[in-house]
């Protein structure tokens, strides 16, 4: 306790804390429509174009949050309608992202005067830098993306469950998968500062991958990724000061860490309850 009290007594910390539920809550929200429309991967994609966002700021001497979320935007809009339009299959559209992105950022750090040494707080975060200026950003972006992907659920979800009967139904199937999309674009720019360009696709996916071990409704399973993806945030932040580590593997190492005891508890669940049913029930389940 008086550890963490000592943490807090730190400007820097609380910045670093806030910054972290809001990465916490934000991507596991969108991580889950994601997941369901079996785009895990999306998120490196975005990350790896968000990368020559930052590297334009450098280059402008723009605000580099600013100019990543723009380029992710743009670069997320490409992909889906890549994928709705074009003759490109989603993992080419991916590929595409993920070398232009990361050839790109280096290019014009190149051109900016620096070395790609410079995109490594970018790439694999930097919370504690987190200054007053970033955080107002950071959650005005991320109250925008809980707001309207959590207002926005039903609408989202029943695109990402079956498009054709959505489509059916009367909802605009294109409009709400081009808003996934640019929700995942902006929450990658809110994440990298926190867990980094590289591993941010894994705070939004690992939550939602464990809270499914345990959860069958998609309203459970939300709220479980989201307190799962709040804890590892935060957990991973308290024991990266504490043992001297960064702050983003930690808080996915943290992640994975929860999957794999999620995962093991709900098997163990999951065979207590079959011994105690009646062996008609198990094969009437299994036909």
């Amino acid at each position: 306790m008086a550890g963490v009290i000592d943490i807090l007594s730190y400007d820097f910390m609380r910045q670093a804390l806030l910054a972290a539920v809001i990465t916490g809550l934000t991507a596991p929200a969108i991580g889950m429509y994601l997941v369901q429309r079996r785009l895990a991967l999306l998120g490196d994609g975005i990350g790896h174009i968000a990368l020559t966002g930052v590297a334009a700021g450098l280059l402008t001497n723009t605000q580099p949050l600013l100019t990543a979320v723009v380029v992710s935007i743009l670069g997320a809009v490409a992909i889906e309608l890549l994928r709705t339009y074009g003759r490109t299959s989603g993992d080419v559209a991916l590929a595409l992202l993920f070398y232009g992105g990361l050839a790109g950022g280096v290019m014009l750090t190149n051109l900016a005067g620096g070395s790609a040494a410079a995109l490594n707080s970018y790439l694999f975060g930097s919370i504690t830098t987190i200054g007053a200026g970033d955080l107002v950003i950071v959650g005005v972006l991320g109250a925008v993306v809980l707001l309207l992907g959590i207002g926005l659920s039903p609408q989202l979800f029943a695109v990402c469950q079956d498009e054709e009967h959505a489509r059916v139904s009367g909802v605009p199937v294109r409009a709400y998968a081009l808003l996934i999309a640019v929700l995942a674009a902006v929450t990658v720019t809110v994440s990298m500062r926190t867990v980094g360009l590289l591993l941010v696709s894994a705070l939004m996916v690992v939550p939602v991958a464990a809270a499914q071990q345990v959860s069958r409704s998609f309203r459970g399973t939300f709220l479980l990724a989201m307190v799962i993806g709040t804890f590892a945030a935060v957990a991973g932040l308290l024991g990266s000061y504490e043992i001297n580590t960064q702050p983003g593997p930690t808080i996915v190492i943290v992640g994975l860490a929860v999957f794999l005891a999620v995962a093991v508890v709900g098997h163990l669940a999951r065979s207590w309850r079959r011994r105690g049913r009646p062996a008609h029930d198990l094969a009437e389940e299994a036909a």
